[in-house]
């Protein structure tokens, strides 16, 4: 397998703790093992099989030990221990597992992705964390929207419509927010444009969609929040640091294509064509011919870094109010695009 790259799209986490093969088809993450126990356990148990879909595929790991050779920024490069250090227990030189796995739609499925992070639940410290790491993360929590509200905007990239480039948005938003601020952070992740067509080289950023090709998305991405928030309160998890991964596509054509293909014309699986879909894209790509639409949106929950399996103590609380409060949100923003009379 050649591993390529970090990839271009990442908003949030941490910065290096990904790399994709050559392709951006695959995407190795480093983990420890209780995430490698998580996906292994989602991968046997029967209570999971609802979760699955929006969850990452996992096709398994890789066993390394070594030394992360930094100074390779492009690749990764494990350098062998010395004997000398093979006992030791320190995360820099321990025995590495990397996960892999792919998004059903990954970003480059898109032609022009806009991706939101969002992190999910009102705790960010694993129970067998020190008690100078527990309080800071709880004064993190008290300090941001996490304690109050269940989520926090990690960060996201929307593309302008003028420019045709993508404008990140890093962590440092997301933590200055209030929460009464929520509903303005989701309309800048989820920006409606402004005029009906796109001013190619305009002087002045444009970023969006059209209100008629956002509704649809966004009335369809409430009904996925909703159902994976019903699932979650059936499981017995504790998920600290897991994010929900909201990923549409901004290009006009094509995303207006992918509603009238995936969601008007009555395709109840946005997924259910994945791998003929990648087979079409593949003939294609090789033809020189652009790709068929994809689905005009994804949604998945990631990073299981601290993600337990918790048998007799209930769903996680903190993060079914993080789902409530986002789909809240969606509500309020839902409203606002149908009040408006381009949208009509």
């Amino acid at each position: 397998m050649s591993i390529g790259s970090r990839p271009s799209s990442q908003v949030g986490g941490h910065i290096g703790g990904l790399e994709t093969t050559e392709d951006d088809s695959l995407i190795i993450k480093r983990a420890l093992p209780v995430e490698v126990e998580f996906y292994q356990n989602l991968a046997t148990s029967a209570a999971f099989e609802p979760l699955r879909p929006f969850l990452p595929h996992f096709y398994g790991t890789l066993r390394l030990e070594g030394e992360h050779d930094t100074t390779r920024s492009d690749t990764l490069v494990v350098k062998p221990l010395p004997e000398s250090l093979k006992e030791d227990t320190d995360e820099s030189t321990t025995t590495w597992y990397h996960i892999i796995s792919r998004l059903p739609s990954p970003p480059r499925t898109f032609l022009r992705p806009n991706i939101l992070d969002i992190k999910l639940g009102t705790v960010l410290h694993d129970e067998f964390a020190s008690p100078e790491k527990r309080a800071r993360a709880e004064k993190s929590a008290r300090e941001t929207t996490t304690l109050e509200t269940g989520i926090r905007i990690t960060g996201f990239q929307v593309y302008d419509n003028s420019t045709l480039s993508p404008v990140k948005t890093d962590i440092l938003y997301g933590k200055s927010l209030k929460a009464a601020e929520l509903p303005a952070g989701i309309a800048r992740c989820l920006p409606v444009a402004s005029t009906s067509n796109i001013a190619l080289g305009a002087k002045e950023p444009s970023f969006g969609l059209p209100c008629g090709t956002l509704l649809p998305i966004m009335e369809s991405l409430r009904e996925d929040i909703a159902e994976l928030r019903a699932i979650l309160e059936g499981l017995e998890l504790r998920m600290v640091g897991a994010s929900l991964l909201i990923i549409h596509e901004s290009d006009w054509d094509r995303a207006a294509q992918g509603v009238k293909l995936y969601m008007e014309e009555g395709s109840d699986d946005m997924d259910s064509d994945e791998s003929e879909d990648e087979e079409d894209d593949s003939e294609d790509e090789a033809a020189g011919t652009p790709k068929r639409p994809g689905p005009p949106y994804t949604v998945n929950l990631i990073d299981f870094a601290h993600t337990r399996m918790a048998p007799g103590k209930g769903p996680d609380r903190g993060v079914l109010l993080g789902l409530s409060t986002l789909m809240k949100l969606f509500d309020d923003r839902i409203q606002e695009l149908r009040a408006m009379d381009r949208c009509g």
